[in-house]
């Protein structure tokens, strides 16, 4: 569980995005610099790493992020972070990827959770006295 001022949070994602046409592209130094600035990342937006790997053509993450920062937000900051400065530091990717894009459009995101739905539901349910359709009154 992480605390932030007037707030209690415990978000987790499973994330992964690829490199465009999944060139494999990461290895070696630059690999070891696209696991560094996505360190630097997300230490910027406090985002804890739980788990990582970089493959030859695709990177997955296991994160806990605070909940004022949306899914989208996070991979459009590492995405386009990590495509500025390994474009520009590293020659062989710039001839590559002349059009300044790393990586794909897309990318894949779920939450992840110790709790499943039918927990959350049970505890809903066994609240309350009254009950309308899907949604309680708890007195």
């Amino acid at each position: 569980m992480r605390k932030g001022s007037h707030v209690q949070y415990e978000i987790e994602y499973h994330l992964v995005w690829t490199t465009k046409y999944r060139y494999r592209v990461l290895e070696g130094r630059i690999a070891e610099r696209c696991r560094e600035i996505i360190r630097q990342s997300c230490n910027s937006m406090e985002i804890n790493i739980m788990k990582g790997s970089i493959g030859r053509d695709h990177v997955h993450m296991l994160i806990s992020a605070p909940p004022n920062i949306s899914v989208s937000k996070i991979l459009q900051q590492l995405k386009g972070k990590t495509s500025r400065v390994l474009l520009s530091e590293y020659k062989e990717l710039k001839k590559r990827y002349w059009g300044q894009h790393l990586w794909a459009s897309g990318y894949f995101c779920r939450s992840v959770g110790d709790v499943s739905k039918e927990i959350i539901k049970e505890y809903i349910e066994n609240q309350a006295d009254e009950y309308e359709e899907n949604f309680r009154i708890v007195r």
